[in-house]
């Protein structure tokens, strides 16, 4: 399989059952699949409230605030601030977690794997980036900022603009901006 680029324009937002934001799918695989049943998901939320999290028995998850002034997460009964924009938290997602805003709302990229099938690795990064998807894993880079492209291609990303590549697809992606690359394996 070649790159394939994953607009953020045509993303649609789902609001949230307790009504604190909206969630903006990037990539899941199996493609398609319901919130159930995903080894992999990737998304963008933005957060307008204050409130809990939706727990998902069985799956790891990585935060990365990419705008905003953070929050504090309380992730079974303790304080994790996350208020440094680009770097990423990870917690499971079965334990129960809340967040509160530290200063108006945010924009959190969002990586949930399923324990036991697929495992996440979360960088962000800028400049040029060498893209190699491991076999039976994917790769996928969403641009924090305007200007990156595919080496070779035409194929350039705008801001949350997202590259997905699988089956041991290797390339260099060049960014004028910071890009988060998630390098996603089985087991």
């Amino acid at each position: 399989m070649t790159a394939r680029v994953l607009r953020a324009a045509g993303r649609t937002a789902t609001p949230w059952k307790n009504g604190g934001g909206v969630t903006r799918e990037i990539a899941a695989y199996p493609e398609g699949a319901p919130m159930d049943a995903f080894d992999w998901r990737v998304s963008l939320a933005e957060v307008t409230e204050d409130g809990p999290f939706s727990a998902f028995p069985g799956v790891d998850r990585i935060l990365t605030v990419v705008e905003g002034a953070g929050m504090d997460l309380m992730v079974d009964g303790e304080h994790h601030i996350v208020d440094e924009p680009y770097w990423p938290h990870d917690f499971p997602g079965d334990l129960k977690t809340g967040g509160t805003l530290l200063g108006g709302p945010v924009v959190n990229l969002n990586v949930m794997c399923r324990r036991g099938r697929t495992s996440a690795a979360v960088a962000v990064v800028r400049g040029t980036v060498r893209l190699s998807a491991p076999p039976g894993g994917a790769v996928l880079a969403v641009a924090l900022e305007d200007g990156a492209v595919l080496d070779g291609s035409e194929l350039g990303l705008d801001r949350y603009d997202a590259l997905l590549t699988r089956d041991d697809f290797a390339g260099v992606l060049r960014t004028h901006g910071w890009a988060l690359l998630v390098t996603l394996s089985d087991g």
